[in-house]
């Protein structure tokens, strides 16, 4: 019996296997790799400008339009309170229009006399208010810096300071042999205490790491008071010239009406015993616009003593 024949299975050889992808080289590390040097950091994007309307919002343009507005709305409701006369609990029955205030400047300004009473208050605010700034800063300082000095002058300060300037009317008639003195004393109460106050509280509020710092470097006391305590305390100085200058013209129209001759405190109380209306208004206008301007006159002294806070504040 003869063998079978062997059969062979035919196998495809196998394919060979795909080419991996090559891997890409790595990049070589910048030279300042492990050297210590730090790479410069990417520059910002560069800030949009501001608008026209930012522009106008942050500069001066939008203070101008809101005290517009914030006048012509008190004008506004003056004049539709006396032209339909409200009388509502506060009565409008006898207060003069602004149509009758307006007449009655063009009346006063034919004659010299209400020039000349605008005149003398402005005379007596100004001797009054420098003569209590000179001595509140000069005391101040002195009281701020010094025990002894606080402790034999702040009681006596103490004491003076809750009389009313206007109580010192009579006192001050007797003191001064001359009625135009009483009233820049009387003025120059109302100022003081308000400066002598914050300036006091203007030295002690400087950090003494400061006053260290320059006693390290040299500086006497003398040039500590100079180029540290005044510069340090100029703040809160000036916060007592505008609390001052407000409380000086409040003294000086009190006295004014009590024991004046002239002044525009004179001719508002005039106008009350003649029953002039419309000149009582023009009196209390004139002594608002009269306290405006010094008040302003006071800031912009002060954006010129302290440069450095006009900087600080510029991008609120």
């Amino acid at each position: 019996m003869s063998a079978l024949p062997r059969i062979q299975t035919y196998t495809p050889p196998l394919a060979p296997p795909a080419a991996m992808p090559a891997a890409a080289p790595k990049a070589a590390p910048p030279a300042h790799v492990g050297q210590g040097i730090t790479p410069l950091p990417l520059p910002l994007p560069a800030a949009a400008a501001p608008s026209l309307r930012q522009r106008f919002w942050r500069g001066r343009g939008a203070a101008v339009l809101m005290g517009a507005l914030s006048i012509a709305s008190v004008l506004l409701f003056w004049h539709l309170a006396t032209r339909y006369k409200l009388d509502a609990y506060i009565r409008f029955n006898n207060i003069p229009t602004p149509a009758q205030v307006l007449e009655k400047v063009v009346e006063v300004n034919a004659s010299p006399k209400f020039v000349t009473n605008i005149g003398i208050s402005v005379r007596r605010i100004l001797l009054g208010f420098l003569v209590a700034t000179g001595l509140g800063v000069g005391l101040g300082i002195l009281i701020g810096r010094y025990r002894i000095v606080r402790g034999l002058a702040m009681p006596a300060m103490e004491v003076f300071r809750p009389i009313p300037a206007i109580a010192w009317v009579p006192m001050s008639i007797m003191l001064w042999p001359d009625n135009e003195v009483s009233i820049v004393f009387i003025t120059f109460l109302g100022a003081f205490f308000p400066i002598l106050l914050n300036t006091v509280h203007g030295v002690e509020a400087i950090d003494p790491v400061l006053l260290r710092a320059a006693r390290t470097l040299g500086a006497g006391e003398a040039s500590l008071l100079r180029h540290v305590v005044l510069p340090g305390a100029l703040p809160h100085i000036f916060t007592g010239l505008a609390v001052g200058m407000g409380v000086a013209w409040v003294s000086l129209i009190a006295a004014e009406m009590i024991s004046g001759q002239f002044g525009i405190g004179y001719f508002t109380w005039e106008a009350y015993s003649l029953i002039s209306y419309a000149e009582i208004a023009l009196g209390m206008i004139t002594i608002g616009v009269l306290g405006l301007l010094c008040s302003g006159a006071i800031r912009l002294l002060a954006k010129l003593a302290m440069p450095w806070q006009a900087h600080s504040q510029g991008g609120r």
